[in-house]
């Protein structure tokens, strides 16, 4: 059986994951997700590693959860013995709620794992980024288009909405009233089009889409990645703060970063008119 992610290392200080089980256009079960958490994280803790790459294998990024999966849930449900249904009132307590959802899977938790990372992250859309699979995208830093690209926030489809954080970050890439339309209807956004409104970052020819991803990769893996990673932070914090509570944690993300060997670094190379040699620390 072929390795369900495969791992390279096109140039230096880049990782490139393959999602490859394209007989099922990458859909997200266990066999490819749990890998995909493993390698994520030996990228975090690997100094060498400075920016990742996702895409799928064959015509497509990810086709997102297996439905069939969902189909034998249903089952299962429904052949259990009637439990207890909790009450509004339970439903509305925050510790029936903490008991509830302690337990989001491995889905969310690589979605939470892209969210929060420090280095940079990339998704070179390949093809159908649909549910899940969307959502694994729109976790990345920067996402990269082609025509063959389609990005599906396909829950509603099966009756469901959005548990991977997608309600909460499309929002914020495309703008509320077009969130909504993608999540309501359940219909497919092509390549072009999520560059336009702001889903993807670049737009660029099917054949040009991993070279192009990949020297973007490069860029940012040459780069001071410690202070991408508080870059990220304060923007991310961002949404949260109005400019008064922005600014001293900007001033402290700063003095953090004038102790770093690539503020060092930097500062050296622009004297001496060189290209700097960051280090990420």
């Amino acid at each position: 059986m072929a390795d369900t992610v495969l791992v390279d290392k096109p140039s230096k200080g880049v990782l490139l994951l393959t999602m490859n089980t394209p007989e099922n256009l990458n859909a997200l079960n266990d066999e490819l997700m749990t890998p995909l958490l493993e390698e994520l994280t030996r990228f975090e803790s690997d100094r060498e590693l400075r920016a990742v790459v996702i895409t799928g294998a064959g015509r497509a990024f990810s086709s997102g959860a297996n439905v069939k999966g969902f189909a034998r849930s249903i089952q299962e449900r429904e052949q259990k013995p009637e439990e207890h249904k909790p009450s509004a009132w339970e439903q509305m307590d925050p510790i029936y709620w903490a008991r509830e959802t302690r337990n989001y899977g491995t889905g969310p938790s690589i979605v939470s794992q892209l969210h929060n990372m420090q280095k940079p992250s990339f998704a070179a859309v390949n093809g159908h980024a649909y549910g899940l699979g969307c959502g694994i995208a729109l976790s990345a830093d920067f996402r990269v288009a082609c025509p063959s690209s389609r990005f599906n926030e396909a829950f509603i489809r099966n009756g469901l909405v959005p548990a991977d954080g997608s309600a909460w970050q499309l929002p914020k890439l495309v703008g509320m009233s077009n969130a909504m339309w993608m999540q309501m209807s359940g219909l497919a956004i092509e390549g072009e089009e999520a560059f336009r409104i702001g889903l993807a970052n670049w737009f660029v020819p099917d054949e040009q889409l991993m070279e192009f991803t990949l020297e973007k990769a490069a860029l940012l893996a040459r780069g001071p990645v410690y202070a991408m990673g508080i870059v990220k932070q304060l923007i991310h914090q961002g949404y949260q703060h109005d400019l008064s509570q922005h600014l001293p944690l900007a001033s402290r993300a700063q003095g953090l970063t004038r102790n770093t060997f690539d503020h060092k670094e930097g500062v050296q190379a622009f004297v001496e008119k060189r290209q700097a040699n960051y280090r990420g620390e």
